[in-house]
């Protein structure tokens, strides 16, 4: 993703919001995979979206109130 360093507060928040909102989607679809395959992807996909979300929020709690 780019441009994260011209981001608003509030356009953080969307972003934070989205992807935990996709982490959660991601991990109860994990509840109802079957395969090794199946559960590499997903658990790639959760950490892909995990390392964001800890990006994003580093990113807006280093931002000035």
């Amino acid at each position: 993703m780019s441009n994260e360093s011209t981001l608003s507060r509030a356009d953080l928040d969307a972003r934070i919001a989205i992807l935990r909102d996709n982490i959660r989607q991601l991990t109860e679809q994990a509840a109802a995979f079957s395969g090794a395959a199946d559960e590499d992807l997903n658990a790639d996909r959760l950490n892909e979206q995990q390392a964001e979300l800890e990006k994003l929020v580093r990113q807006r709690d280093a931002m000035k109130p």
